[in-house]
């Protein structure tokens, strides 16, 4: 046992348990698929069968699948961003009354499971003329819609669910960055005249800069993965003219309900190859890649 209290081995002993996890639940797993997706996979049989997977990607279930996962992730960007920023914002200020209140009544939403979520919102967006949304909109005149049967209601169906089941969590992320602000170059820019705008622009947004670019890594991957609440709105991973269709949902079509697990590897290797682009551009953008000066 000496060797473990070796100053050359000891370091290699206290990764090794890392080492093994990741060898076993990630590289492993992401070999398998990578070699599945070559592969023809039937019930005690598989045989290798070349790109044929591949070439099978390039069909208008496939095509549906990404432009809905994309247009899905850039909307709930576009909300989920700026709106919970500004939230905290509010409920960091001092004037601001209940803050606590708010704050907690703002982060339940995230402690609801994503199924009762999903089933409560799909009661809300029924075709029925007395389902609380078409009560809503006819108080304002407007005639009751069919929600989950129009694509442009379905996907904005999914944006409020990702906006109320989120905007708390993301909120809090915010508020943590906006306390380790020091209030001295508030102080500083109130003597120089600065308005709460010139402040929130010059000073809170800049400070924030590294949570919000976490904010956004993790949304795109959590746009990307969305499947349970699309599965939980349409009772099904098959909604009308595919109007709910996201990537996961494809894989979980071809992979298990059609048990193609061949071509939902394919899938899966695609999607990954989608997420790390989009990572990668992002972290250009920002400027991560460079040095600091």
């Amino acid at each position: 046992m000496k060797f473990l209290f070796n100053t050359r081995t000891a370091p290699y002993v206290f990764v090794l348990p890392f080492l093994i996890t990741f060898a076993i639940f990630f590289a492993y797993p992401v070999f398998s698929t990578v070699q599945m997706s070559f592969q023809e996979v039937l019930p005690g049989a598989t045989r290798y069968i070349g790109f044929e997977n591949y070439e099978k990607l390039l069909n208008s279930h496939y095509y549906r699948a990404i432009y809905n996962s994309l247009l899905y992730t850039l909307l709930t960007l576009i909300v989920l961003i700026p709106l919970p920023l500004v939230l905290a914002v509010l409920l960091n200020s001092k004037v601001m009354w209940f803050r606590n209140f708010f704050r907690s009544v703002f982060f339940v939403p995230a402690l609801v499971s994503v199924v009762v979520a999903g089933t409560i919102f799909r009661l809300m967006l029924a075709r029925s003329d007395e389902a609380i949304m078409n009560r809503v909109i006819g108080w304002f005149g407007m005639e009751p819609q069919t929600w989950l049967a129009d694509a442009k209601l379905g996907m904005l169906a999914l944006v409020i669910l990702a906006t109320w089941r989120w905007l708390g969590v993301n909120m809090i992320y915010f508020l943590s960055a906006l306390q380790s602000i020091p209030n001295e170059l508030y102080e500083s820019a109130d003597i120089d005249g600065a308005n709460a705008w010139q402040k929130f622009t010059k000073i809170t947004v800049p400070l924030v800069k590294p949570v919000t670019i976490y904010v956004l890594t993790i949304s795109v991957f959590g746009g990307l993965s969305m499947f349970t609440e699309s599965y939980m709105l349409w009772s099904g991973n098959r909604s009308p003219k595919d109007m709910g269709l996201t990537m996961i949902g494809y894989i979980y079509q071809q992979g298990l309900e059609q048990n193609n697990m061949g071509l939902g590897a394919a899938i899966g290797l695609s999607l990954l190859g989608f997420t790390l682009v989009l990572n990668l551009v992002q972290l250009k953008i920002f400027g991560l890649f460079r040095k600091e000066e």
